[in-house]
């Protein structure tokens, strides 16, 4: 493996998601988020990456059927992601309106995405699989990559609308935004590995119709936020 090849890997894996965190900031480019917590968000989602590998693989080694272990990934993804945010992010005094649950699970999402597109450009680049590089980025942007920020999105959406909610309130509906997610991730992934073409665009088709319900739900929650709405006439 040269540095070349590493060099490769890492910005192919990279770019994809820079190019959705650009679009996620420009969104909500009125109320921008401190970028050293945005920097770092990313990160810790990238480092979650190294985490989850020896979990999936222990899980792979020990559960039989291609359901249990499809779930299992991505309950550990997904719960991988959330206490990255919960840990380093989700407590500042900086999250302090709704949207900002949103972007951060998302920016934790990306890093992960991003790191984990990274491993999977390694084995074609090392082949000398130009062509097959190409193709695997392509889709991992269109597909594998939206795939995390939607399912991040989901518990940030829970996370963002009972955020003035009792603490109780809160973990339940954190527990739904979650199971949400891991549903999401493992539809996607079943669907992505069954033979067919036409399974995989089901895969697409799933991945961009919660995508658009989720855009217009962020454009909701930011109007919410930031609308000042007059007092009722006594």
């Amino acid at each position: 493996m040269t540095p070349t090849t590493l060099g490769y890997a890492f910005l192919g894996g990279l770019l994809p998601s820079l190019i959705w965190l650009y679009f996620l900031l420009k969104e909500d480019a009125s109320h921008p988020e401190p970028k050293s917590l945005i920097t770092l968000a990313f990160i810790v989602g990238m480092v979650a990456v190294p985490i989850a590998l020896p979990l999936e693989q222990y899980v792979k080694a020990n559960l039989a059927g291609t359901m249990p272990v499809m779930v299992a990934w991505a309950l550990i993804e997904e719960v991988l992601k959330y206490l990255a945010a919960a840990i380093f992010l989700l407590w500042r005094r900086a999250v302090d309106e709704a949207p900002d649950y949103v972007i951060y699970m998302i920016t934790v999402a990306l890093g992960f995405a991003a790191a984990e597109n990274m491993l999977f450009l390694l084995t074609p680049l090392m082949g000398g699989q130009i062509a097959t590089t190409l193709f695997t980025d392509n889709v991992r942007f269109l597909g594998s990559t939206l795939l995390h920020v939607i399912a991040s999105a989901a518990i940030g959406f829970a996370l963002a609308f009972s955020s003035r909610k009792q603490p109780l309130t809160r973990t339940i509906a954190a527990a739904f935004g979650l199971i949400l997610a891991v549903a999401l991730h493992t539809a996607f992934n079943l669907l992505i590995i069954s033979q067919g073409t036409s399974t995989t665009l089901t895969a697409f088709f799933l991945v961009w119709t919660v995508a658009v319900v989720f855009f217009a739900a962020f454009e909701v929650l930011k109007y919410f936020q930031y609308h000042t709405f007059p007092n009722p006439s006594p």
